[in-house]
């Protein structure tokens, strides 16, 4: 790579330029730089400093022609003027200035008609690992003629010290700047940022060209059979789709154009609290030379304990895609057969699987509701609902049902069926009742997937009206219809009534004459 590049983008006397190094190289950097620790399984941890994970609240798009008409703006889509976003890119540059540099290029998007040319620009080793690790890397004659579409730089060690004056959330900055292909990262050492960013970038690019993106998890069967697995985090849409029976296409970020599903990614980002190897075998024995994991306590020679918490409940592991033996090479497969709606409803209301209608799907995925329980963040000390639209909301820079229209044209396209599965509580909320088995919800999953659920007798279930099977395999009855797993039944009708309260009273955000009103489908009191 020629200094020329880089000087173009602003910064001044650039030392050493490390380009797409290799990932031994990458680690041995790490190593000399004392950016990170070995583990006894060969991969690196680091920590993340004082964010250990995203910052929302300080992510802004500049406010430009023509993007701006596109955008919907609010809390969640943020707007900051071009004159600021120009002060803090120069705020960036001084800080990129005068270092040694980590330059990775990388893909996002394994479909060749949907694919984007990134370039990232650190001064830290280990994000130049992540990245590498998450996005789908190039061939080297690629890198050859590689033409860089979206650059960011990320100035983790600069800080905004004039936000206030900015009118911004903190000393924290997350900008992107549509109009000119660049986002700039300040104030935040945590790398899922870069990931997301462009994971919302993508989800601004794919609509406005007829193509659904997802925040959602994808695997395929022997026979062809595609699977997709939506799901905020905690819900376990990583440990549910990494299957050694089927294929893995990705665990958290895909494209639907009309050839199939894509991956946008080239490797996985689990949570990694209390990961243990008899439930999840796949993602313990992915962690080796190349995983990278962040916040994780480790004690002794390098022994990493999943089970400490004191850093922070989201310790995660990035790893690429080839640490999961079975998982599919293109990243890519035919229309999905099946889509699953996770939920971790921590009240112990929703059934563990239920059949969904293709209007019913639209309000699910609309409301994208899972429940935090106590300790995951804090302040939380009891559960609390959390409605995310299209179960991604944070990454999605269009208004949420430009995203839900495309989905229910596909679902029409390719008779595509629809299941909700709750991996949360039963018999009772938190603290009360019992989790979800793995074992119960892996069977929920495959009924789904072989299609012996398809030979279930139904019941409809009151005031949420979801059509729950009567007998499933080896799961207790008692479990699959959810008021049953409750001892006492009119506590159970206060707590399912107040669930679909909350569920209504989200919905209406939506219902403003605009879009097509699919709250007749959801809960009705």
């Amino acid at each position: 790579m020629h200094l020329k590049e880089l000087e173009e983008l602003g910064l001044q006397n650039i030392g050493k330029v490390h380009h797409n190094l290799s990932y031994d190289e990458l680690i041995q950097h790490e190593l000399n730089n004392g950016e990170c620790a070995q583990t006894k399984m060969g991969a690196t941890a680091v920590d993340t400093g004082i964010f250990t994970g995203r910052s929302p609240q300080d992510k802004y798009f500049v406010d430009r022609d023509p993007s701006n008409k596109y955008i919907a703006w609010g809390d969640v889509n943020k707007k900051v003027s071009a004159e600021i976003f120009e002060e803090l890119l120069e705020v960036a540059k001084e800080q990129l200035s005068g270092k040694d540099l980590y330059v990775t290029d990388a893909f996002c998007g394994a479909s060749a008609a949907s694919k984007r040319s990134v370039r990232f620009v650190s001064e830290i080793a280990w994000q130049s690992h992540f990245v590498k690790n998450m996005f789908i890397r190039p061939t080297s004659s690629e890198l050859e003629v590689f033409n860089t579409e979206f650059t960011v730089l990320n100035a983790c060690k600069a800080v905004n010290k004039k936000w206030k004056e900015h009118g911004l959330n903190s000393e924290v900055f997350v900008l992107f700047d549509v109009e000119n292909n660049l986002a700039i990262i300040g104030g935040t050492w945590y790398g899922g940022e870069m990931k997301k960013g462009i994971f919302s970038m993508m989800n601004y690019w794919l609509p406005l060209e007829g193509k659904l993106p997802m925040h959602c998890s994808a695997n395929v069967g022997e026979d062809g059979d595609t699977a997709l697995f939506f799901g905020l985090s905690g819900t376990g849409k990583t440990t549910l789709s990494t299957d050694p029976k089927r294929a893995l296409i990705g665990d958290d970020e895909h494209g639907w154009d009309n050839h199939g599903v894509f991956n946008f990614e080239g490797g996985c980002y689990a949570k990694v609290i209390n990961l243990d190897a008899k439930s999840e075998p796949e993602i313990y024995h992915a962690i080796k030379t190349n995983a990278l994991l962040e916040n994780v306590v480790m004690y002794g020679e390098g022994e990493v304990d999943y089970e400490d918490n004191s850093k922070t409940e989201n310790t995660r592991v990035s790893y690429p895609i080839e640490h999961i033996e079975n998982h599919k090479k293109d990243l890519m497969a035919g229309h999905p057969q099946n889509i699953i709606f996770l939920t971790a409803d921590a009240f112990g209301i929703l059934p563990p699987v239920s059949k969904l209608t293709k209007e019913q799907a639209m309000y699910y995925f609309l409301s994208g509701y899972t429940a935090k329980v106590a300790g995951t963040e804090r302040g939380v000390t009891e559960p609390v609902a959390t409605f995310s639209a299209c179960f991604g909301e944070a990454f999605l820079p269009l208004h949420p049902t430009v995203y839900a229209n495309l989905l229910g044209e596909k679902i029409d396209a390719h008779d595509v069926h629809v299941y909700l599965v709750n991996t949360g509580w039963t018999g009772g909320g938190y603290g009360v009742g019992k989790r979800m088995s793995i074992k119960n919800t892996r069977a929920c999953i495959n009924a789904i997937l072989d299609g012996t659920i398809k030979e279930s007798e139904f019941d409809t279930i009151e005031v949420f009206g979801l059509q729950v099977p009567k007998t499933l395999g080896d799961i207790d009855p008692n479990i699959l219809n959810p008021r049953n797993a409750w001892s006492d039944k009119d506590l159970f009708d206060s707590k399912r009534d107040n669930l679909a309260k909350m569920f209504i009273d989200n919905y209406t955000k939506y219902q403003t004459g605009e879009h097509t009103d699919f709250a007749p489908y959801g809960p009705k009191l």
